[in-house]
């Protein structure tokens, strides 16, 4: 047996539009399960250094569910780079702000890891807050999170 290792244009040829709805959906299991399907861990034709991977529409992302008591308790820190600059929001902060698709992104991107092809590879990723998106011309194929497992929704 030799090992498979795909080229440029056999990675670019298997690329395929999906879309998830993320409504109800616990947002550590759509987020891992998204980050299986940006690096094509999902493909028999996986190869680790290549972006094969899907490109994936995510919808309803500011109706994602938390468990527990994460909304409150998960606090995410960033520093503005000036003296006293600690700035710090939680999880519900973010879901009640303009962009609540940030939190999605960012669980999507810290399951995937660092470096310049995870950073290639999250290009292939479009969130959006509402249900509308701008990529009906792509067909993209419906991918159903929520019947997977009954512990990937909460009410």
């Amino acid at each position: 047996m030799k090992t498979y290792s795909a080229n440029h244009e056999q990675a670019a040829a298997g690329k395929k539009w999906i879309i998830v709805d993320a409504e109800g959906v616990v947002l550590g299991r759509l987020a891992s399960l998204i980050a299986a399907r940006l690096r094509g861990k999902h493909k028999p034709t996986f190869t680790p250094h290549m972006d094969c991977g899907d490109n994936v529409i995510v919808v309803n992302a500011d109706k994602v569910q938390l468990t527990g008591r994460k909304r409150e308790q998960m606090v995410f820190h960033w520093h503005t780079g000036y003296p006293g600059g600690i700035k710090s929001r939680t999880a519900r902060q973010t879901l009640e702000s303009a962009h609540p698709e940030r939190l999605v992104f960012r669980a999507v991107k810290r399951m995937m890891p660092g470096g310049p092809l995870t950073r290639q590879q999250l290009t292939n990723l479009r969130v959006y807050a509402g249900s509308e998106h701008p990529h009906e011309a792509q067909q993209p194929e419906v991918f159903d999170v929520k019947s997977m497992n009954t512990k990937n929704t909460r009410s």
